[in-house]
């Protein structure tokens, strides 16, 4: 599957600070729900000493095509493994892709030696805004996309984008729809206390209180966690502050590589 997924491969092109441990490391990161790889540029031109790997979920963007469709959390994640392919990685994601990411890690056990996810969602948890699967399934997905777009990003934001962009983001609706209604359980959908490896968690300081109680349930439930506060940041942290997202990408390869982190 992972052959036919629009992926950006970000060699490293400076490695006179980076440590031989962390050489070795592919960094792979995972957008959230209604985005694609592009949302990471400006963090990947602050990671030009490591191997980065980014790409556009199935259902997303320049995968939007890739068959069969992507309609549960598990199809994404076997996708991550698949790029992985057995190389020693780190994995960090963003929204929704914090959830492909934490799943990858169980499924990749032994090719994932870190993970770091900021604010993913967790509807699972008594606290999360209620919304029930069969309500968000029966969304028209074009409509789903412009509101979810709105909600996020603003009604202002999406009114000065330009009507190509918008209907790419229509277009998106279905994934969007499919994986927001799957992630809708009662229970987590994997055990976090098995993670195993060394995970980052990260949070806006003016993000809304949900995304930041998750971050609360995921310190309490995950062993060896650590948690980075991004000062002024909200949802889209990885858009509105690169600097500080690189510095969370750069924690992580660094808690993979054996605790040293390169600069």
């Amino acid at each position: 599957m992972s052959a036919r997924l629009h992926v950006l491969d970000h060699p490293a092109v400076d490695r006179r600070a980076t440590s031989a441990s962390a050489e070795e490391l592919l960094v792979v990161l995972v957008h959230g729900s209604l985005d694609r790889a592009s949302s990471f540029s400006r963090v990947v031109r602050r990671l030009h000493d490591l191997h980065v790997l980014t790409y556009d979920r199935r259902g997303y963007h320049l995968s939007r095509h890739v068959a069969p469709p992507a309609t549960t959390l598990e199809d994404h994640v076997a996708d991550l493994v698949a790029l992985v392919q057995g190389r020693p990685s780190v994995v960090v994601g963003h929204s929704y892709g914090g959830d492909v990411a934490l799943g990858a890690t169980l499924a990749a056990r032994g090719w994932v030696k870190a993970v770091g996810v900021y604010e993913p969602p967790v509807p699972w948890a008594e606290f999360w805004p209620r919304r029930s699967v069969s309500d968000i399934a029966a969304e028209d997905p074009a409509v789903y996309a412009e509101s979810f777009f709105g909600r996020l990003v603003g009604a202002e934001a999406w009114e000065r984008l330009p009507e190509r962009v918008k209907a790419e983001r229509r277009a998106d609706g279905p994934a969007l729809v499919a994986e927001l209604a799957d992630l809708r359980r009662p229970h987590p959908p994997f055990d976090l206390a098995a993670l195993g490896v060394p995970v980052v968690l990260g949070r806006g300081s003016g993000s809304l209180p949900h995304h930041r109680r998750a971050i609360d349930v995921l310190e309490e439930t995950v062993p060896d966690t650590e948690v980075v506060e991004f000062a002024g940041a909200h949802h889209g942290a990885h858009l509105s502050h690169p600097d500080a997202f690189a510095a969370f990408v750069r924690r992580v390869a660094g808690a993979g590589s054996g605790g040293r982190s390169p600069r």
